[in-house]
């Protein structure tokens, strides 16, 4: 069978086990990761994700992640929502989870389709090798992706596409198989700054630059410890990363439908005063299988404290006493700051910030 034969089965069993689009691209196809890479951790635009700056030899260059590899195999699985992710913004006493983690943890359900698809792969190529990745290995999936031409990196940084929009998971499947790639894909953001206008924390100094220690997916997810009290108001009640900059791409209304029930409607918009009262084993039962577990009950109740500190929620401020003497050092204080700026608020008689927070100023 030829490579091109090879390439169209393959496209036609991804759709199959439930991918939604494939793309090739080869492990060579990004040059200019390793510079620019180099560039963010050079300003320490990675804040506390120290992995970032590990094995950066094989993330600057997928080639020398494995030198035998020929081809990179990119697998797009969409999870778009079926309602406004922005809604629960207006309301104040409940918490804002970003929409990938409404539901089973991405990571499980990419990768046993990547499995199921590459074992398929190596039945009609007897001898080959592959090596499957989910956003867990120093691979730079969004540049591979793009030279692939799945879509291409916004302003925001992230990967989106004309036809599937900003809602979709990269898996990635390294081979020995030569397979012809792809055209690499072009930005379409043109003037464009609706991401960038839209980011409650101004995390983009410029367009297509993030600075992650002001982004409130690192500061909810990968930030350990206390959050900075300037950057805690502009948080909202945004409890588990942020949709902001994602929706607020035009390209979204050309977006798909997503058919992979299991990433919607698990985990909803609970109630701060609820999550606010789970201790560790209340925690791991109630987000068994969500990526939010990994995050762990401390850093999660950190994050609904601050959520319950903007809500301007009077009747919320016993929640935030109880937990002012909580043995996580980032909890208590983040219970000590809640209850504070509730007081301040009733003291003052105004409704300074519901958790919603407008455009900012832009980079």
């Amino acid at each position: 069978m030829s490579a091109q034969k090879i390439k169209a089965a393959l496209a036609a069993k991804a759709e199959a086990v439930g991918f939604s689009r494939m793309r090739v691209t080869t492990p060579d196809a990004v040059p200019q990761v390793a510079e620019r890479l180099q560039q963010f951790l050079e300003a320490g635009r990675h804040g506390q994700m120290k992995w970032m700056a590990e094995r950066t030899h094989w993330r600057g260059d997928p080639a020398a992640l494995w030198p035998q590899a020929k081809s990179v195999i990119i697998l797009a699985e969409l999870y778009t929502p079926d309602h406004d992710p922005l809604a629960v913004l207006d309301q104040p006493d409940r918490a804002a989870i970003s929409v990938y983690a409404q539901g089973r943890d991405y990571h499980d359900l990419v990768k046993k389709r990547l499995k199921r698809l590459g074992r398929w792969l190596l039945e009609q190529v007897p001898g080959e090798e592959i090596k499957v990745f989910v956003d867990t290995a120093p691979v730079m999936e969004k540049p591979l992706a793009q030279a692939a031409g799945m879509g291409w990196q916004g302003k925001h940084t992230n990967l989106l596409s004309r036809d599937l929009g900003s809602w979709f998971f990269l898996g990635s499947i390294f081979t020995t198989i030569p397979l012809p790639p792809d055209a690499p894909e072009r930005s379409h953001c043109g003037s464009c700054r609706a991401c960038l206008d839209a980011c409650p924390t101004n995390a983009f100094p410029a367009p297509y630059q993030l600075d992650a220690r002001r982004c409130i997916s690192y500061l909810t997810i990968e930030h350990k410890g206390p959050v900075d009290p300037d950057l805690r108001p502009l948080m909202g009640n945004r409890i588990y990363g942020c949709d902001d900059c994602l929706a607020a791409c035009p390209w979204n209304k050309f977006a798909q439908a997503g058919s992979e029930m299991r990433y919607r409607g698990i985990v909803g918009a609970p109630p701060l005063a609820e999550l606010a009262m789970l201790d560790d084993a209340g925690f791991r039962e109630r987000f068994s299988g969500s990526p939010i577990k990994r995050i762990g009950r401390d850093r999660f109740v950190r994050n609904v404290l601050y959520a319950i500190g903007n809500s301007d929620r009077a009747e919320l401020m016993t929640v935030a006493q109880r937990l002012t003497g909580d043995a996580d050092p980032a909890v208590a204080d983040a219970a000590q700051w809640a209850a504070g700026r509730l007081a301040q608020a009733v003291t003052a008689g105004n409704r300074p910030h519901p958790g919603q927070c407008g455009p900012a100023a832009g980079p």
